[in-house]
């Protein structure tokens, strides 16, 4: 994940403007181009251009995703996949949260961009938390298993997230503090295990003050992080924070990575969940700044996967799963030795690139980007456009 270096002293170019959608979240409008309700016909809009960077570091945190679920059943065996999933937990799912919340910016309840969030996130949230529900009832043999669509299984609350926070989008451009009001709303939700599970609140608001960061990041902020400094100082960091997670592997309990329970639910007293909350928060920020600092900005060979990181995580939680109901940790020792973990670790970076290209996208794009002309009222400006046209 190197980028050209530039020699020092020369004048780094701004990161473009950002054009390509996190999953589900539609891409805010490029300045110059018309608004919906403008007369011009659409050919005569610029073509949006995606940003290498930005679909590099959703392939690259999607690729560390995968390999922490294929780690999950290593760690009771080898401190090393203990660390290694440890420290992948502390930054995988805040930097995609980050990009996320970065190209929410400008979600402002516009009846086409509501029907995106429909169709890109609550019809795949309806489809696969149906589909994991039913797949557990069979592969595990558990067909009492509900289908409750309050209830998100596996990762499926991702969606459930991204839906609450994007409708949150407006309230957080008024208030005066987002930031300190988003982490007192996590601190809050920490030590309140009277939230439940249903929609799996505890998650929404712990994992709420990185979408708000990513809210109001400015391609500067990006530009910060890609400097040559921070990228030499990252790589000390990575390595102090490695030794020191496999020093804590065995005295922590990694749930509290996984921001799904409170702290009094961990069997910790409540003010635990106060500095771990913030700790974690600060921790997460350093790693995924370090891991931002190392993304390239020019088009590589994966950049095309960034489009369909969705499509991978979704349909990788099928082999995570089915890995562990058909025992193959267990039936195959070979895995928890060291040989066994390099393969692990490739085989789940190779799988999750499989499901990332653009055929795999084309096959499910019913399930997950379907266009459901049929299920929406059409505005008078879309109207107004196409009498234009003819």
């Amino acid at each position: 994940m190197t980028n050209s270096l530039r020699p020092h002293g020369q004048q780094r170019a701004p990161l473009p403007p950002a054009q390509s959608p996190a999953p589900g979240v539609p891409s805010p409008r490029p300045s110059g181009t018309p608004h919906a309700g403008a007369a011009a016909a659409p050919e005569v809009r610029p073509a949006k251009q995606r940003d290498a960077f930005f679909d590099n570091a959703k392939y690259l945190a999607i690729v560390f995703v995968a390999m922490g679920h294929a780690w999950e059943p290593l760690t009771d065996h080898s401190r090393a996949a203990e660390a290694l999933y440890m420290v992948v937990y502390t930054f995988h799912m805040p930097a995609f949260i980050i990009i996320s919340g970065y190209f929410s910016r400008s979600f402002d309840m516009r009846p086409d961009r509501l029907r995106r969030l429909i169709t890109g996130v609550v019809v795949p949230y309806v489809l696969f938390e149906v589909a994991y529900s039913l797949f557990k009832r069979w592969a595990d043999d558990d067909p009492s298993h509900p289908i409750s669509l309050l209830d998100p299984w596996y990762l499926t609350w991702f969606l459930v997230a991204l839906f609450v926070w994007r409708m949150t989008v407006p309230l957080w451009k008024v208030v005066r503090w987002p930031v300190p009001l988003a982490l007192a709303i996590a601190v809050l939700a920490s030590v309140s295990p009277d939230i439940g599970d249903d929609l799996d609140l505890q998650r929404v608001l712990q994992f709420l003050p990185f979408f708000v960061v990513g809210l109001f990041m400015k391609p500067e902020h990006f530009q910060i992080m890609r400097r040559r400094e921070v990228r030499i100082l990252s790589v000390p960091v990575l390595a102090l924070t490695l030794a020191f997670a496999y020093w804590a592997g065995p005295r922590m309990n990694s749930a509290w990575f996984y921001h799904r329970d409170s702290a009094q639910e961990l069997g910790a007293p409540w003010w635990a969940g106060v500095v771990m909350t913030l700790a974690m928060f600060g921790c997460s920020m350093v790693l995924t700044s370090c891991f931002f600092a190392w993304v390239p900005r020019r088009k590589m060979w994966f950049t095309v996967l960034g489009a369909g990181t969705l499509y991978g995580y979704l349909l990788h939680g099928f082999l995570a799963k089915g890995s562990r109901f058909w025992g193959w940790y267990d039936d195959y020792a070979w895995l928890s030795h060291p040989v066994g973990e390099v393969f692990v670790s490739v085989f789940a970076a190779a799988v999750i690139t499989a499901l990332c290209t653009p055929v795999v996208q084309r096959v499910f794009r019913f399930a997950m980007e379907p266009k459901m002309e049929w299920a929406f009222r059409r505005d008078a400006t879309e109207l107004a456009r196409e009498r234009a046209k003819s």
